[in-house]
């Protein structure tokens, strides 16, 4: 999705096979997240120059779009006073559990049941998760996330995902969109691939919007097309691709964040 980064899908058909331990997720915001940590690879989501001090887009990590589960700094404000007072929800403390949510319960993703390794770097995180198949247990997308907000508990809030052969950078990671129809597109690289495209919104159980399904292959190969939606004005979308068939229906996956401005 977001620029240079990375992701673990090495082969062109299929996401990576993991090289670590998974822990595997019977749930999804209480499923235990696991992973031994090493050292980060480079951010991928680019920060927005334009983006304004005081606004969504400005976290205390960075300037980052911030896509779930909180659409703005008081949202996650409000949980960290709620937490405090009676310890609920404590998943949001956690990267792994929330990255797992973010896929499982937000984009619909179930079979993705595991977070196979998190790499932490102070406020930022990235946690790799995946599925165990045939070929054992390979990694579908590199979550990124932030702490949202100041403090020891601020909570972890999903920003983008670092991608490498298959990825989303159309609209502009952070960017105000006209509205519908929106044109998507990225690259990719794979066989027989059919790209799924979603537009989702915090707290919305269904897509605003749906597109399926888009060919693509071959080595580095452009893919675009344009996907309807309805949302309302000021609202915070994740635009998220996906692509499977060969070993499961969601094999890898991309995201970027917009708004629809004012």
């Amino acid at each position: 999705m977001l620029g240079p980064g990375v992701v673990g899908c090495g082969d062109a058909r299929r996401p990576e096979a993991a090289d670590t331990p998974a822990a595997t997720a019977t749930g999804s915001a209480s499923s235990p997240a696991a992973g031994p940590t090493t050292a980060p690879p480079p951010s991928s989501a680019t920060p927005d120059p334009a983006a304004t001090p005081g606004s969504r887009e400005a976290l205390v990590a960075g300037r980052y779009q911030p896509l779930w589960p909180f659409a703005t700094q008081a949202e996650a404000a409000a949980w960290q006073r709620a937490h405090r007072e009676n310890g609920d929800d404590a998943w949001h403390l956690d990267p792994g559990r929330t990255a797992l949510a973010f896929t499982r319960d937000h984009l619909g993703f179930t079979e993705i049941d595991r977070a196979v390794k998190t790499v932490r770097d102070g406020r930022h995180a990235r946690v790799h998760v995946g599925f165990h198949g045939q070929e054992g247990t390979l990694v579908a997308a590199v979550v990124h996330l932030v702490r949202y907000g100041a403090g020891t508990d601020a909570p972890w809030e999903v920003v983008g995902t670092d991608d490498t052969s298959f990825s989303l950078t159309k609209p502009g990671y952070g960017k105000a969109v006209a509205g519908s129809p929106l044109t998507v597109g990225g690259r990719l690289s794979g066989v027989d691939e059919n790209i799924k495209i979603q537009v989702r919104r915090p707290g919305a159980a269904a897509p605003l919007g749906e597109r399926c399904c888009v060919p693509g292959g071959g080595e580095d190969s452009p893919w675009s097309a344009e996907v309807t939606f309805a949302a309302p004005a000021d609202t915070t979308l994740t635009i998220v691709a996906s692509t499977g068939g060969h070993v499961a229906d969601v094999e890898r996956f991309t995201v970027t964040g917009v708004n629809t401005g004012s």
